[in-house]
C-alpha cells in the first residue's frame, strides 16, 4: 500500500499546525513546528499571499495528512461522499473518522494513525469476528473492533493505551481497553474530529 515516507515534522510546518502525526512526541518544545513556526525551504519565511485556491488547496492538503492517505485515495473518498445523501463536507469527514485505522487510534490503542494503520496490516484488527487488514475499511454503526495480540503485545497496548488517558475518546465508540475491544455506537458528529478543518473549502475546490 503506497504511504508518504518522507519527514513527517516537514509537512506539520508546511501546514502550520502540529498534525500529531508522530504521537505524543509532538507534544513539547522540540516539535518543528514550536522551533521554527513557517514553511519548510529556502523561500519558507517569504511572505506572500494566498489566493483562493491556493488556501482550498492548503485546507485538502491539511486532511490528507492529517489521515495519512494520497491523492488519489482521498479523491476517492471524497467521490463516495459527493454521491451519497446528507452534506458532501460532514459525509466526507465521517468517512475518514469511520476507517478502521483512525478507529483504532481514536480509541487510544495506537499513538499515531501510522502506527494503528501498521497494526491492522500485521492482521492484528478483527471487525465483526473477520480478520480485516485493510486500513481504509469503512466501519459502521454496531461494528465491534476487536485487536487480537499475543501476551506481550497486548500489554503494550494497555501501557499505550494508559499513556494516552489524556487523549479524548470520541463519544461515538466504546472501549474496553482489559479486552482491547471498540464498539462503535453512532456515527461521528462534526465535533468529534478534533481539528480545525474548513471541509466546505475541499468542496469548493473539487467542484472546479
Amino acid at each position: 500500500m503506497a504511504r508518504n515516507t518522507g519527514p513527517s515534522c516537514r509537512l506539520c510546518r508546511r501546514e502550520g499546525i502540529k498534525l500529531f502525526l508522530k504521537g505524543p512526541r509532538c507534544v513539547g518544545d522540540k516539535c518543528a513546528v514550536a522551533k521554527r513556526a513557517y514553511p519548510p525551504g529556502q523561500h519558507g519565511q517569504m511572505r506572500k499571499k494566498e489566493s483562493n485556491y491556493g488556501i482550498q488547496l492548503r485546507e485538502k492538503q491539511k486532511v490528507k495528512r492529517i489521515y495519512g492517505l494520497l491523492e488519489r485515495q482521498f479523491k476517492h473518498t471524497f467521490r463516495i461522499a459527493e454521491r451519497s445523501k446528507g452534506v458532501t463536507g460532514l459525509t466526507l469527514l465521517q468517512l475518514l473518522e469511520r476507517r478502521l485505522d483512525n478507529l483504532v487510534f481514536r480509541a487510544n490503542f495506537a499513538s499515531s494513525r501510522s502506527e494503528a494503520r501498521q497494526l491492522v496490516q500485521h492482521g492484528s484488527v478483527y471487525v465483526n469476528s473477520r480478520r480485516v487488514d485493510i486500513p481504509s475499511y469503512t466501519t459502521k454503526s454496531g461494528d465491534e473492533i476487536v485487536v487480537k495480540v499475543k501476551d506481550a503485545p497486548a500489554k503494550r497496548l494497555a501501557e499505550t493505551h494508559e499513556s494516552l488517558k489524556d487523549r479524548l475518546i470520541p463519544k461515538w465508540i466504546e472501549v474496553d481497553v482489559k479486552g482491547l475491544k471498540v464498539k462503535i455506537t453512532a456515527l461521528p458528529s462534526r465535533e468529534d474530529v478534533g481539528f480545525p478543518i474548513q471541509e466546505q473549502l475541499i468542496v469548493e475546490l473539487y467542484s472546479k
